[in-house]
């Protein structure tokens, strides 16, 4: 059997290729989601409308026909269904023909040129929305289930984005095409269908990786706050890769979180305090900082841990007295996890040594001494902060 798997663009045969329209015509059989096929079911081919990929193999498997095209909306390598297929069909004879995805068809009636664009599909997923508005000049999100444009635009305004310019599109290339732009917060009534895209516009994205944010940035109440020179330092020895789950505990007021929160922007931070104020203040900072990609919650550690998704990195700014409970978690949800613990206190230090050594883990310690200045009259004078230890490692399987 030959298959061909298409891609149609945006508005069926009328944006195929000549490629792709040469396939289609030697087909004996058509394949794809009804719209798909909408303009061939009156053809004499064989027309199957189906799109998940399992029953797709099931129909292939039990065809006689020759030539097979499977037809995809938009382009077969931009969020298509056609990779599940390649994959699944290593040995067949497939030949696959691009189309103009979405992102294309769009950047163009825009007007925008996308070689910069951050492509991010939300089917299935509503978060790492903001953040990335945040971090990027211009952001395409190919919407669908249950995320509309206005959900969008709802927030971008909560995390204190209202003013990042959206394009919002419904039904590319067909009769009712609509195209809008605006403000994010004129948006947050807007009604669309499933068949939406949108793109983020933010010529104020951050064009570096926040780091050392300084503390008066964050808002306060009396809830202890990692100094801003240590934050750099911690994420440094984190190593977080961009698509990680970390873990705060400990949180206080979030600053940990947020800087956190910029060097994962396609994963999430949960961060855990057992002071609902903490968790209220980590939430509001958040926002504050654009980083929807927090999640904050209130409990004791470690129960509040044991329901959450295993880490990859986790910062242990507190852990009331329960720093060898959180280390049973952490080893029996992922022992590769980097830990880093910061500890003022001898005591505390000592227990974060004896808990890598009960797992049989080396741990580096580094002590940071930091001191600002002020002036006073005319006299600029030192001004030194608590010197506070960081106990990094990463755990082995078993304890001895």
């Amino acid at each position: 059997m030959k298959l061909y798997l298409i891609g149609t663009g945006t508005e069926g045969c009328r944006t195929l290729t000549k490629e792709a329209a040469d396939a289609v015509a030697e087909s004996d059989m058509l394949i794809g989601a009804s719209r798909m096929l909408k303009p061939y079911i009156q053809s004499s081919k064989t027309c199957i409308t189906e799109y998940k990929p399992d029953a797709i193999l099931r129909i292939l498997s039990e065809s006689v026909c020759e030539t097979v095209s499977i037809v995809f909306s938009g382009d077969t390598g931009f969020f298509s269904g056609a990779r599940n297929l390649i994959a699944a069909l290593p040995s067949a004879d497939i030949t696959v023909i691009p189309g103009i995805s979405s992102a294309a068809a769009f950047s163009a009636k825009i007007g925008k040129s996308y070689e910069n664009m951050r492509f991010l599909s939300l089917h299935g997923t509503s978060s790492n929305i903001a953040i990335q508005a945040a971090m990027h000049p211009l952001c395409f999100f190919l919407l669908g289930g249950s995320v509309h444009a206005a959900d969008i635009c709802k927030r971008l305004s909560e995390y204190h984005l209202p003013q990042v310019r959206v394009y919002i599109g419904q039904n590319l290339g067909y009769p009712d095409e609509q195209i809008v732009s605006g403000a994010a917060a004129d948006f947050t009534e807007y009604s669309d269908d499933t068949l939406s895209v949108l793109v983020t516009e933010n010529p104020d994205y951050l064009r570096y990786l926040p780091s050392a944010i300084p503390d008066s940035e964050f808002l306060r109440t009396n809830i202890p706050m990692t100094k801003s020179q240590v934050r750099c330092n911690i994420v440094s020895a984190l190593r977080i890769r961009h698509d990680a789950v970390c873990w705060d505990i400990g949180c206080g007021t979030g600053s940990m979180s947020v800087e956190m929160a910029y060097r994962c922007p396609d994963g999430t931070v949960q961060a855990f305090d057992r002071n609902a104020e903490a968790v209220r203040l980590t939430a509001e900072n958040a926002k504050r900082f654009s980083c929807d990609n927090i999640i904050a919650s209130e409990g004791i550690c470690p129960d509040v841990l044991k329901q959450a998704a295993a880490p990859d990195h986790v910062f242990i700014g507190g852990s009331s007295g329960n720093l060898s409970g959180i280390f049973a978690v952490i080893a029996e949800k992922n022992p590769a996890a980097d830990i880093v613990i910061s500890a003022v206190s001898l005591e505390t230090l000592s227990q974060a040594s004896d808990c890598f050594r009960l797992y049989g883990a080396d741990c580096e310690i580094m002590q940071i001494a930091v001191t600002d200045t002020r002036k006073i009259g005319t006299h600029t004078m030192l001004d030194a902060q608590n010197p506070v230890f960081l106990i990094r490692g990463r755990l082995q399987c078993g304890a001895s």
